[in-house]
């Protein structure tokens, strides 16, 4: 009878170890799910706000409420690389041509953030103070096509060829959950803003 009941007792005991256990390892996936789901929310946040950003401003390439402040749309894009792009637009639709800068700053900057990859993505309008917001952004990058679909190759020097442009982001967050980080991408295909087609 004593025999019987330390096995039991044993039994009882490596059982409820291997419950507690699948329990703790539950509750560790628990949070790492509840954490990146969160962290999830937050990303497509952050790309969705860059997203509408940028759309905005690159289909008013070349727009001015008056136009014949614009009158030749094909000199609207000044310069144009891979992570950078400076236009002339309308920023507030007010009739004044302004010069608008975007550039991906280097990684370098964001050295105090958890994510090795993030960066500013910076935005200038005219000689202003270049302004930028952490949004987790590791990727800002735009490829050129010319009338006939053609992609022009870097360095560009004639940006009046420039008809469409491809421009893909990516968003990650800044912190990590065990290495992990949750990542948002997006890609505009061909985008062509209305005034560079007035030609």
């Amino acid at each position: 009878m004593g025999y019987s009941t330390i096995i039991d007792i044993i039994g009882s005991t490596i059982i409820g170890g291997l419950l507690l256990l699948v329990l703790l390892r539950t509750n560790s996936a628990a949070v790492e799910n509840t954490y990146l789901n969160g962290q999830d929310l937050v990303v497509q946040e952050n790309l969705t706000t860059v997203v509408e950003i940028l759309e905005n401003d690159f289909r008013k390439i070349g727009y001015c409420r008056d136009w014949t402040k614009i009158a030749d749309p094909s000199k609207s894009i000044i310069s144009a690389d891979s992570t950078s792009i400076k236009f002339l637009t309308d920023v507030n639709n007010d009739g004044n041509v302004d010069t608008l800068y975007y550039y991906l700053g280097p990684t370098s900057q964001l050295s105090n953030t958890p994510n090795p990859r993030d960066r500013l993505l910076y935005r200038v309008i005219n000689n202003e103070t270049p302004k930028s917001a952490n949004l987790g952004v590791t990727e800002f990058n735009l490829i050129y096509f010319n009338s006939f679909d053609d992609t022009l190759s870097f360095p560009i020097t004639s940006p009046s060829e420039i008809a469409s442009i491809q421009i893909s982001v990516r968003v990650e967050n800044t912190d990590a959950y065990n290495n992990k980080y949750v990542t948002g991408f997006w890609r505009q295909i061909r985008m062509s803003a209305p005034n560079l087609s007035n030609r």
